[in-house]
């Protein structure tokens, strides 16, 4: 016999949301009322204000209710891209902490962890970021906690990295109300090959012919890791060499084999490819951008920006900023 307990779940759209990430929730928690024969989920679009919203693909909703309606609900989740924020912020920010005081759990999928950090309520909870926003998510909220987990699940806040990831998020609540063999139905309705839960990192590219960081090999693997966890404060080649026990030579033949780049070109794509979420998804100077990757001018940023992305940064940032513009009309 299942639960009949219902759940309300709520679902905060804002401007420019991905819609993937709204889909990749809805339409396994359908699949599982239906299979089961009765409805257990439910769910709501709700926006601020209570007005039609456009996600990223410029397809429209009309939410059924707005924030300052809900009463009540079990579950709401924030859906937006990085740079959204609320229009009433104090409004907005009390409301999802009465919501939070009378009981439900909040949470964000991709770029909603954004707007879910920036109103206070995961200050003192570890939340997945997905990886292309990591380096922006740092840089705006270094005192949070972040996971490169899939899914996190932190007592009562829930935060899923993207859409393949909320579509896992749907699967784990729906084993929690009927069990893994109807989990595993829904799964296979969308043939779905794999179910992830916690503890599953999110794969990352190596910037190399359709290899992910899972692929590497240890040594390079881990130099990798090192890597990444020094963005800011470039590290010598011949010490990270060391550290993972192989020589120099030898990491340079492993690099090149995996990602046909140098260990040196590979970290300088790595502080780039940040320096680019900081330039799309924050509004931090180019000169600030420089620091937070490595470089103590803009001229050797500019340099390497150009390098690999085949464009200036500030050329590239009237360019996002023009395509938001175009988005907004």
């Amino acid at each position: 016999m299942y639960a009949h307990e219902k759940k309300d779940i709520g679902f905060l759209i804002f401007p420019g949301f991905p819609m993937a990430c709204l889909t990749s929730m809805i339409e396994p928690l359908r699949a599982a009322n239906e299979i089961v024969g009765y409805e257990v989920f439910r769910w709501s679009l709700v926006s601020e204000d209570g007005g039609r919203t456009e996600a990223s693909a410029r397809v429209s909703f009309e939410p059924d209710k707005s924030l300052c309606e809900i009463d009540k609900v079990d579950q709401i989740y924030l859906l937006s891209d990085p740079s959204s924020n609320f229009k009433s912020s104090k409004r907005s920010h009390g409301h999802l902490r009465k919501l939070a005081k009378h009981g439900a759990i909040l949470g964000a999928v991709s770029g909603g962890v954004f707007p879910l950090a920036r109103s206070g309520l995961l200050t003192g909870y570890i939340a997945s970021v997905h990886w292309c926003y990591e380096g922006a998510f740092g840089e705006e909220f270094p005192e949070l906690k972040t996971s490169k987990d899939v899914i996190t699940i932190d007592s009562c806040r829930i935060t899923a990295s993207g859409a393949a990831a909320a579509f896992d998020l749907s699967l784990h609540m729906i084993e929690e109300a009927f069990g893994a063999d109807v989990a595993t139905e829904v799964a296979c309705w969308f043939q779905h090959p794999l179910v992830r839960g916690q503890g599953v990192s999110q794969q990352k590219p190596t910037f190399a012919n359709e290899s992910t960081n899972d692929m590497l090999p240890s040594s390079v693997r881990d130099a990798v890791t090192m890597f990444s966890n020094h963005l800011d404060d470039p590290l010598n080649i011949s010490d990270v060499a060391r550290e993972v026990g192989v020589s120099v030579r030898q990491l340079e033949r492993l690099f090149q084999k995996t990602t046909g780049r140098t260990p040196l070109i590979y970290y300088r794509s790595l502080r780039m490819h940040k320096a680019r979420q900081l330039l799309v998804y924050g509004t931090y100077s180019i000169a600030q951008i420089a620091a937070a990757v490595g470089y103590s001018s803009s001229f050797t940023l500019n340099k390497n920006y150009l390098e690999v992305f085949g464009i200036l940064p500030r050329e590239e940032r009237k360019k996002v900023n023009m395509f938001r513009v175009s988005q907004e009309h």
